[in-house]
């Protein structure tokens, strides 16, 4: 144990497992965040969540489930709102995909805020990619660079919290190679939008999650609807 803390927002997906693994090898001492916010495939992130958490050994003292199924309840988005069908991954420049939850992150980062002052943690870490990604508002760098000015004027003097976005300007494929550098668990990652016994392989996340395992030349260790 370092003694240093960083709360890691940890959704299940492939990006954040890393972003743990980029936490570790930073030499901080993990605290894990998780959400439930009522999207389609909650119990399958949430298990996810909890085999990474097993995975780095982080004790249940540092293991915290947000319930933020008011966001469910605002609907809005194809992941919350069950009348909103998952479109299949269909990228164009500037449009917001319907999977978009509106401001989302800003309900991640605030509890992740609310704790790491409690604990007196130094960062938080979240595996936002701006670069190669589906284009969500609050994944750009701009973003977190004003939440990190809203942190230092919401918190008490004495804090020293900010967060850390490693893989922001990441492409795809290079979150799997520095995955597979760190020994990140990949395997027990979940990035679909819509399954939770087989990846459907459709949807925008399934699509940037496949084509990035195929860039890297390495194999994507979940089983999908048609493979």
């Amino acid at each position: 144990m370092s003694g240093r803390i960083a709360v890691v927002c940890v959704s299940g997906g492939m990006d954040s497992c890393v972003t743990v693994a980029e936490a570790v090898a930073a030499g901080f001492d993990l605290a894990l965040l998780h959400a439930r916010y009522g999207q389609r495939t909650e119990a399958r992130e949430l298990r996810a969540y909890e085999a990474i958490a097993d995975h780095y050994g982080v004790p249940f003292a540092r293991r915290l489930v947000c319930d933020l199924g008011h966001l469910g309840r605002i609907g809005g988005s194809s992941l919350t709102d069950p009348r909103i069908p998952v479109a299949q991954a269909e990228f164009a420049r500037g449009r917001i995909p319907t999977s978009y939850v509106p401001f989302r992150n800003a309900h991640f980062l605030a509890g992740a805020v609310s704790w790491g002052e409690v604990l007196g943690a130094e960062a938080i870490y979240v595996g936002a990619v701006e670069e190669d990604s589906s284009g969500y508002p609050d994944c750009r760098e701009e973003y977190y660079d004003a939440f990190n000015r809203l942190i230092a004027v919401g918190t008490r003097p004495e804090t020293r919290l900010g967060v850390v976005a490693p893989l922001i300007h990441c492409r795809k494929s290079d979150i799997v190679r520095r995955g597979m550098a760190l020994g990140a668990p990949l395997h027990l990652t979940w990035s679909c939008y819509l399954s939770e016994d087989r990846a459907c392989g459709r949807c925008e996340s399934c699509v940037l999650r496949l084509g990035a395992f195929q860039e890297a030349g390495v194999a994507d260790p979940i089983p999908y609807e048609s493979r």
